[in-house]
C-alpha cells in the first residue's frame, strides 16, 4: 500500500515506514501530524476522487528539522551600476510515515 500525499504545494509518493523532507511544519519533534492524500493505492483498489478519500488518511511524525542547499544568485542591470547578491537556503521538516489507513 502506498499513497500520493500533498504539502507544501509539493506531491510525495510515501509507504508506511518511509521518511521524507517536506516544507516547514509547526510542531515538535516526535509530535504527531495528518497528512492529506490525493490518491492510495492499497493492491489493485485506487482511491482517487474526493468522496474516496474522504475516509483516507496519512498520518506521519515530525522526527527533526533540516535545510537544504545554499542558493545564491545574482541580479544585474547593465550600464546602470544596478547589482544585487542574494542567498537562500530552504528549510525543511523530516516526516516519518506511521500510517496509512484507507477506510
Amino acid at each position: 500500500m502506498y499513497a500520493v500525499i500533498a504539502s507544501g504545494g509539493k506531491q510525495h509518493r510515501v509507504e508506511q515506514g518511509a521518511t521524507i523532507e517536506v516544507e516547514l511544519l509547526s510542531g515538535d519533534d516526535g509530535s504527531e501530524v495528518d497528512l492529506s492524500p490525493v490518491l492510495v493505492v492499497d493492491g489493485d483498489a485506487v482511491l482517487a476522487t474526493p468522496d474516496e478519500l474522504k475516509a483516507a488518511k496519512v498520518k506521519g511524525k515530525i522526527v527533526g528539522s533540516t535545510k537544504g542547499p545554499k542558493i545564491n544568485g545574482f541580479t544585474y542591470k547593465r550600464r546602470t551600476n544596478n547589482r544585487r547578491r542574494y542567498g537562500h537556503r530552504q528549510q525543511y521538516t523530516m516526516v516519518e510515515i506511521t500510517s496509512i489507513t484507507a477506510k
